[in-house]
């Protein structure tokens, strides 16, 4: 069992991996969360037995727990467990201060352009920005400038993965999956003038 898992009270079997990697269908894996509130709202943390899966921001927690579901349909949701109350307020202090650092292992799902994407954002630092043509150009792919916008909208951990620090050519304000006005908040927390 991982160091993660024992913190986390998920059994190793929550997820097996055959010898290609992919995942077992027959083996139901659990997901741990908590749903907790922060200066953004409300923030639902996720937990695999390898790392945080999701972190979804909104304001109705029925919200959030069915989109957790729907993200993950073939899944145990179980609402708390151990550790998740450390890990959750980890997620949250990040959420307040996030030019610190965020030690704990992640569990980042997506295709390979996704994770290609997202790889490039968690290069982003705070209080920087990155326009969706500098990301495509930055992944070798400078025409992908919309499927680039399709992965930070599919982004499943908010913040985590600062999809919010990718604004338009011009610098402004695009769309944002948790709210532009979140968008907004967060870039002038990290010292962006929007």
């Amino acid at each position: 069992m991982s160091a993660f898992a024992e913190l986390i009270d998920t059994p190793p079997t929550a997820r097996k991996p055959d010898p290609r990697g992919l995942v077992r269908p027959h083996v139901r894996e659990i997901i741990r969360f908590a749903v907790v509130p922060c200066s953004l709202g409300q923030l639902l943390v996720a937990l695999s037995a390898h790392g945080i899966i999701a972190v979804f921001l909104g304001t109705d927690i029925d919200e959030l727990r069915d989109e957790l579901a729907h993200r993950f349909p073939a899944a145990t949701l179980e609402e708390g467990g151990a550790g998740l109350d450390t890990i959750a307020a980890q997620v949250v202090a990040f959420v307040e201060s996030p030019a610190q650092e965020l030690k704990v292992p992640l569990d980042i799902r997506g295709t390979a352009f996704q994770q290609s994407v997202w790889g490039m954002l968690r290069k982003i630092p705070a209080g920087a920005t990155a326009s969706y043509t500098e990301i495509a150009q930055r992944i070798g792919h400078p025409t992908a400038m919309r499927a680039v916008a399709q992965a930070c909208a599919a982004n499943p951990l908010a913040i985590v993965v600062p999809c919010h620090r990718v604004v338009r050519s011009d610098g402004g304000l695009s769309g944002y999956r948790w709210g532009v006005q979140r968008k907004r908040a967060l870039l002038e927390r990290e010292g962006v003038a929007s």
